[in-house]
């Protein structure tokens, strides 16, 4: 008898671990659509679900990021992109973000440390690169003598 209930615990904690990580892409999956359709508050909602169920999701932070900045709410929107590289440090897309903000920000030094960073990492998205640092080389200030 207390083998039968070993197994029947087995199987239920197995069901429900199996439920729990299909719950978890489903929750971020949606988000995603919600986000691509500009439903950005029922969109955050579902990723902060898929965070609930993995703290470690960096994906689901990177969109939360893309959220804040569409809402222009630059301090949420760095934090999660700052939590996006500390659980995945060689994601392009976040440090992209990044340089971007610095630029916005005119943070120089900030911009040039992440990407010499991208560079090591990026594989998709390595044409950003150029661009961002094109923007950067326009915004320094000229030594005028």
């Amino acid at each position: 008898m207390i083998k039968f209930y070993k197994i029947f615990l087995s199987l239920i904690f197995l069901f429900n671990l199996t439920n729990i990580s299909i719950a978890k892409e489903e929750f971020f999956n949606e988000g995603v659509k919600l986000f691509e359709a500009k439903k950005f508050d029922d969109a955050k909602f579902l990723f902060e679900r898929s965070i609930v169920f993995e703290p470690k999701h960096a994906a689901s932070y990177l969109y939360l990021a893309k959220i804040y900045k569409e809402q222009e709410d630059l301090k949420k929107e760095e934090k999660n992109l700052e939590t996006t590289l500390l659980i995945d440090p060689v994601n392009e897309e976040a440090i992209l973000l990044m340089m971007e903000m610095g630029i916005e920000r005119t943070n120089y030094s900030k911009v040039k440390e992440l990407s010499e960073r991208f560079t090591k990492v990026c594989k998709n998205l390595c044409d950003k690169n150029e661009k961002i640092l094109q923007d950067l080389k326009n915004l320094e200030p000229k030594n005028e003598s």
